[in-house]
């Protein structure tokens, strides 16, 4: 019965991450409540539980009363029985037995059986609090454990803790293939060590739940940090990021220090800073904006490489923009898929209308509202 006991405690540990002195400690304590439960007009300190992974022992003991003859109660060991306990002791002492579990019975196994699971799932939650706790929002490096090509979850594991890639918080790019637009994820492997950014963790009063991403805006956000060293030491602050993840980012910095020009230190010499940051996105482009608190400036800034003739605040809800941009500008002001503007807006915080310099003959026609009945514009003969 030990072996199978110690077999069935290390496989515990091994599933829940628990480590075996803590589970001994918890399944001995659940042990004694049991025993107590079958046993419930012993004193406290009568039942005993010792369990000993090195020797592979796990016994209860309890102390009963010695009597002369037959005992008639659980409570009671006969003088014959007793004297294999303890050669010197005689009737009305209490002499410590060992108990067979066995005899519990069914309800008594399976409120033990209950209580260890509530300390297990209490081990769980206290020991993924406190391993997480101070990671949330930071990044951590994991290596892959397993990837399910079918469903495209990525289990990794972090610390002896298992966490769980989904499909949606890993990085994608879009490729044609037979002429459709195709998304390709990130080829992840197992045994490959990868940095992951923890967004939060739920349900923390039940079973915590550690969220990891890498399409997070955090994520560029704490790469950048451990790439540029003026970042982490306040020289240069990161004012706001959009991403469209797998495919650009777009970065506004600012310097606390009139000496230190925020966007080239950034990027680093030869881009060596920037290129570490691309190269753990897999190719994800970054734009480093200048940040400025006037409104027109940080929107010309933001739509860079674009060229822009001018910018017209409006204030409505949400704020919006008018953009002017030279006519061979516009396709790369707006960029493929209007990414380019989208990533500016929402840097900016504003809606951004961009317009041609020349209108296009079609963009001058008149709105079929402002046509009268004879198809010509209202007020002309």
């Amino acid at each position: 019965m030990n072996e199978g006991f110690f077999e069935a405690l290390a496989a515990l540990g091994s599933e829940n991450s628990v480590e075996q002195t803590l589970l001994v400690e918890r399944i001995s304590a659940a042990m004694l409540k049991a025993a107590q439960k079958a046993y419930p007009y012993a004193e406290d300190d009568d039942i005993r539980v010792e369990i000993d992974p090195a020797t592979r022992q796990f016994d209860i003991y309890m102390k009963k009363s010695v009597v002369e003859g037959e005992p008639k109660t659980d409570y009671e060991v006969s003088l014959e029985q007793a004297r294999l306990h303890d050669p010197d002791c005689e009737l009305g002492d209490l002499v410590e037995c060992l108990l067979d579990p066995v005899k519990f019975g069914r309800s008594i196994a399976q409120f033990a059986k209950q209580s260890i699971r509530g300390d297990l799932r209490q081990i769980n939650r206290e020991q993924i609090l406190e391993k997480f706790e101070d990671k949330e929002h930071q990044l951590i490096t994991v290596r892959v454990t397993q990837v399910d090509p079918a469903r495209g979850t990525v289990t990794v594991e972090y610390d002896h803790t298992e966490l769980y890639l989904s499909r949606s918080e890993q990085l994608f790019t879009e490729t044609i293939i037979d002429g459709k637009p195709t998304r390709v994820y990130e080829p992840l492997h197992e045994g490959d060590l990868i940095k992951v950014y923890v967004t939060t963790i739920a349900n923390r009063t039940k079973k915590p739940i550690v969220r990891i991403s890498r399409v997070d805006r955090g994520f560029v956000e704490r790469l950048l940090e451990q790439s540029i060293p003026e970042i982490t030491d306040g020289t240069i602050e990161i004012r706001a990021i959009s991403r469209e993840a797998g495919f650009r980012s777009k970065v506004a910095v600012s310097s606390n220090d009139p000496n230190v020009d925020p966007v080239g230190t950034c990027i680093g010499e030869r881009s060596s800073r920037i290129s570490a940051v691309v190269k753990e996105l897999h190719g994800e482009k970054i734009d480093i904006i200048r940040y400025s608190d006037d409104p027109v400036e940080f929107i010309v800034n933001a739509l860079a490489p674009a060229k822009v003739l001018s910018v017209t605040i409006e204030e409505s809800e949400p704020p919006t923009a008018k953009v002017v941009v030279p006519n061979a500008e516009a396709s790369l002001a707006i960029g493929q898929k209007g990414q380019n503007a989208k990533l500016a807006a929402k840097l900016t915080g504003y809606k951004i209308d961009i317009k041609k310099e020349i209108p296009d003959p079609e963009d001058l026609q008149p709105e079929e509202s402002d046509l009268d009945a004879d198809g010509l514009p209202a007020g002309e003969e």
